[in-house]
């Protein structure tokens, strides 16, 4: 716990710190022009004060180096039973963010039947960066925008050398921005399979990385969940009958995933069609509109929204990095929910092609359940096939 570890970001600003986890590559074993999902990827901070585990085993993560700004991480432990990987996701590695950055890491003794967060990364090859001034990897993070980094271990207490933090800085020059990555291959289902085979009605749950409490809160209202892999076309979907489809989060551009933006095209006007997170932002592209990379995104469980029917505000869980340009957005379509603090869209609807969607998450897990009502609206459309 005590040897020497750095995180790197991709303009040479370096946040030493202490080990934690599984370990970390040495500068001199980087090789520019690959992409490993451990150790390197874009440096984003969370602002839940608790929740890390779901955190770690959300994959919309993949491929994110998550900084958390609460001070004090892991004083209670890891449990299976929170994992967020999808179901169809549980044979690959569970922690899917690609290391962690703390301020103050708890070591000490966890509730029976837990296992500590230092081994929960340790076992799950995750490495992680403690003691580190995760105030000024935020400020750094907010007044610059999200950066790419990586966390590296050095034989030496001094500090990395000049030819360290040359050969770090000469990896992360290659290294592909958010922007333009599609890793949805990396996340989700690899076959099709039924949760809740007699429920009704039923959705057709398309998994570019979902989260198990979406599944959950559908199991939780009597619902048919045919979860299959994001690949799946047009046709195949709509040969299973549903009721409803519904795109999942998922981790990287939405921009690169042209297949299921045409695959949305296609199924508009013969089904229902709901979106959560990216899906939300597929469908947007898919009705017409742009999409964007945001300057640091959101990432947290107190990020207030807005109802624009209602006007009502609650408080969301969310973990994006995109979002929808409003401008773009065709005259059909209805500003559903917007974020109180930046005005950016969090959800649209389209009533006369039964469409709903969110940028947040309505499941949290972690966060608050302000939002959960959302799943009755979805389950209320996916019986009528028409909305309000």
């Amino acid at each position: 716990m005590n040897e020497p570890r750095f995180l790197v970001l991709d303009d040479g600003t370096v946040f030493p710190g202490e080990a934690c986890g599984a370990s970390a590559p040495a500068p001199q074993t980087l090789e520019p022009g690959t992409e490993p999902l451990r150790a390197a990827g874009e440096v984003v901070f969370n602002t839940g004060m608790c929740g890390y585990h779901e955190i770690l085993t959300d994959p919309s993560y993949t491929g994110q180096i998550v900084t958390m700004t609460y001070p004090m991480i892991g004083n209670y432990g890891d449990d299976a039973e929170w994992d967020e990987v999808g179901p169809g996701n549980d044979t690959r590695s569970v922690i899917k963010a690609a290391g962690l950055v703390v301020r103050s890491f708890y070591a000490g003794p966890v509730p029976a039947g837990r296992e500590t967060l230092d081994r929960f990364l340790l076992r799950q090859g995750v490495p992680g960066i403690h003691e580190v001034d995760t105030r000024g990897v935020t400020l750094r993070l907010r007044d610059g925008g999200s950066a790419n980094g990586v966390i590296v271990s050095s034989e030496s207490n001094q500090g990395l050398s000049k030819r360290e933090l040359s050969l770090c800085r000469d990896f992360l020059e290659s290294f592909p921005g958010m922007e333009g990555r599609n890793l949805v291959a990396e996340v989700g289902s690899d076959d099709p399979m039924v949760i809740n085979r007699s429920g009704a009605p039923r959705f057709v749950l398309i998994d570019c990385g979902v989260k198990a409490n979406i599944v959950r809160e559908f199991e939780l209202r009597g619902c048919r969940v045919d979860v299959v892999p994001c690949g799946f076309d047009a046709g195949r979907i709509l040969a299973l009958k549903p009721d409803a489809v519904l795109f999942s989060n998922g981790p990287g551009d939405p921009a690169e995933l042209v297949k299921n933006v045409e695959t949305i095209e296609s199924l508009i006007g013969n089904v229902v069609v709901l979106g959560i997170c990216l899906g939300h932002q597929l469908i947007c592209r898919a009705v017409g509109a742009r999409t964007r990379k945001m300057k640091f995104g959101h990432h947290g469980v107190n990020h207030p929204v807005r109802d624009e029917l209602t006007g009502r505000v609650f408080v969301t869980s969310q973990n994006h990095g995109f979002d929808v340009d409003e401008a773009s957005l065709p005259e059909e379509a209805t500003i559903w929910f917007k974020n109180a603090n930046d005005g950016t869209i969090e959800g649209v609807r389209i009533d006369d092609r039964s469409i709903l969607t969110a940028q947040f998450h309505p499941e949290a897990a972690p966060g608050p359940r302000d939002s959960s009502w959302i799943f009755d609206e979805f389950v209320a459309l996916a019986r009528t096939g028409s909305s309000r």
